[in-house]
């Protein structure tokens, strides 16, 4: 049955039972994108929003993660809390309290204030989300003067957009004074294909090193309704070449709004062989990037700090 008109649609649950990937990860792998839903009781879901989620909670995330062989994670600020962390707040005082290493990404409002700001780093959030997809985000104007406040802080703004709608990529995300992270490929129509100027432009501002792009949600890219997204391979293999230094992967855990089939964990790590299949490559991907990114602590060490 259809929603009413006036109502976010309701998403299904992530698969419940996933399955171990087919290759071994490196000790230390993180996961660069997830959410948790929590109890709409204690953590009410912003409004207006695009969609409703079921919840998806930290045990659950935590199982799917040692499953994958995942050490350590992010999670993101989705856009049905708008700019009230405090959902994935929660979860990362409870990791972090369990001495697991674990990051956030926050959404704040262009006024947000100082103190707020080093209240969430405290928390463990290292970033800063820009969502123009969905409601619930900061908007552009408000960018270039959080810039210099997160780059103060070795945080980096995280974007959401769609790369073929959004003007002038490479000058206006190239020339912030802050690290710049872009989710899901770019949320490019993978139909559209790499050749196109919009993809090439996300190309030309990964070479340059001042971006960083996460290997995530493919199902939103494509038409196909499961892996492995023959369509969006071509995507990913041009972002390894054109920069394998500034990528992340993401599982995209539990998977909210999306329009094909309910993919399985395993099966979504498995196409991360696929795009780089040498194992140099996937170390980059899952370990030393994300420490560089995120403040990790070098595997064998600890006390890594937000960046």
């Amino acid at each position: 049955m259809k929603a009413p008109p006036d109502e976010p649609s309701t998403c299904a649950p992530a698969d419940p039972t996933p399955r171990p990937p087919t290759f071994t990860l490196p000790a230390g792998a993180v996961d660069c994108h997830a959410h948790v839903f929590l109890d709409p009781r204690a953590f009410p879901f912003h409004q207006p929003r695009s969609y409703t989620p079921p919840p998806a909670l930290l045990e659950a995330y935590c199982a799917m993660h040692r499953t994958l062989g995942i050490a350590r994670g992010v999670l993101v600020q989705p856009s049905v809390y708008g700019d009230d962390n405090s959902a994935q707040a929660n979860a990362l005082v409870s990791l972090r309290g369990k001495g697991l290493d674990y990051r956030g990404v926050a959404v704040v409002r262009g006024n947000v204030t100082d103190v707020e700001l080093d209240r969430l780093g405290r928390i463990g959030f290292c970033g800063v989300r820009l969502n123009l997809l969905f409601e619930g985000g900061i908007a552009w104007a408000d960018v270039v003067h959080l810039a210099s406040r997160l780059a103060e802080r070795n945080w980096h703004l995280q974007c959401l957009i769609d790369i073929s709608t959004f003007p002038r990529l490479t000058h206006r995300l190239g020339n912030l004074a802050v690290p710049v992270v872009i989710d899901h490929m770019g949320h490019f129509n993978a139909e559209k294909g790499a050749a196109h100027p919009s993809f090439q432009n996300l190309l030309r501002l990964l070479d340059t090193g001042r971006a960083w792009v996460k290997l995530s949600g493919a199902y939103r890219l494509t038409r196909q309704n499961h892996p492995p997204y023959s369509d969006v391979q071509p995507l990913a293999e041009a972002l390894v070449q054109a920069n394998p230094q500034r990528l992340v992967w993401g599982s995209d855990w539990p998977h909210p709004h999306i329009r094909g089939a309910m993919p399985n964990d395993g099966h979504l790590l498995d196409l991360l062989a696929g795009w780089a299949p040498d194992q140099a490559t996937r170390q980059a991907i899952l370990v030393s990037n994300p420490e560089a990114l995120y403040g990790f602590a070098p595997v064998g060490q600890k006390n890594g700090h937000c960046r």
